[in-house]
């Protein structure tokens, strides 16, 4: 039976929850405005017409009011929602940033509206949540990622940067709303010169990522007009550090498999610990400097790893 060991970090992103459960604006009857822009060689498909007219707010949802600690609760979700699908379909070892994917969905939001913002909304699991403010709901992203890049004893460091084809056009008010709420970069690339605009991304992507990621990507589609892409650096600083002489080799297992002989570090220590009985699963709480923690799910031995992603 396969053992797989998860690996959570968590950053302590809401500060006095309490204080924090502002009510929505009063609605807006403005209206909504579709921001991104086209130019006269790129047609806008009839299917997405139909949508627009289509659409219909559900009469019998409940909503709850939007707050930041129930915002903040419903992205983890997400989070786990996402792992759960993935998860689904590999076998491998897996590294993802809900953070990335949910901020770029919900940049999105700013220039969707009818159908589209609805689904976009019910796939990042605020559906639910009452947004009849538009712009309220990015200004909570916007205090989120302020909550941790803040945190001067965290490097951590997360963006979103726009590649723009250099004759398509997109419109102010959504320029000017992404830079707002997401500090969203735009940067014109031509992606009819395939090798240029490679390299112009891969190069942006290195800087802002300290070199760790030096060619994200290989290749570039000629046809794209807008590529949105979002980074996250991070580095955190042990409260209580591990020894580096007391590194050891010994046995990672990939899956049930393939093994490899890697160095573990190695500590005797007290550390916060807790043991779920309907999962029968350790959890360990390991601090980091910044009141961030990585938290270690460790199922038992010969249990079911996949009940256990279940109810993550």
């Amino acid at each position: 039976m396969k053992i797989r060991i998860y690996l959570l970090l968590l950053c302590e992103i809401c500060f006095e929850i309490s204080k924090a459960d502002i009510k929505p604006k009063s609605p807006k009857k403005d209206k909504r405005l579709n921001f991104l822009g086209r130019n006269k060689n790129v047609s806008i498909s009839e299917e997405w017409h139909q949508h627009k007219n289509d659409y219909k707010p559900l009469e019998e949802q409940s909503f709850e009011e939007l707050t930041l600690h129930n915002f903040t609760e419903k992205t983890a979700n997400f989070g786990f929602n996402l792992y759960r699908k993935i998860a689904m379909k590999l076998d491998n070892n897996i590294i993802i940033s809900p953070l990335s994917v949910s901020t770029l969905m919900a940049t999105y939001l700013l220039a969707a509206e009818g159908e589209t913002h609805r689904q976009i909304a019910k796939a990042l699991n605020l559906h639910t949540l009452k947004d009849r403010d538009r712009h309220y709901l990015p200004a909570l992203f916007k205090q989120l990622k302020e909550n941790i890049t803040t945190n001067e004893e965290l490097l951590f460091v997360h963006g979103i940067l726009s590649f723009i084809q250099k004759d398509f056009i997109v419109r102010e008010a959504f320029l000017n709303l992404s830079k707002q709420y997401f500090d969203m970069e735009f940067l014109c690339v031509d992606f009819q010169n395939i090798t240029q605009a490679k390299f112009v991304i891969n190069q942006n992507i290195k800087q802002r990522t300290k070199g760790k990621i030096s060619e994200l990507f290989e290749e570039v589609d000629r046809h794209s007009k807008l590529l949105l892409l979002d980074y996250i650096f991070f580095k955190g600083k042990w409260l209580y550090p591990f020894n580096s002489e007391f590194t050891e080799i010994e046995t990672f297992h990939i899956n049930k498999y393939r093994s490899v002989q890697v160095p573990m570090m190695f500590k005797s220590d007290k550390v916060n610990s807790t043991y779920d009985e309907n999962l029968r699963c350790n959890v360990i709480k390991l601090p980091y400097k910044g009141k961030a923690y990585m938290l270690i799910v460790i199922p038992e031995k010969g249990e079911d790893y996949v009940s256990l992603e279940d109810h993550l």
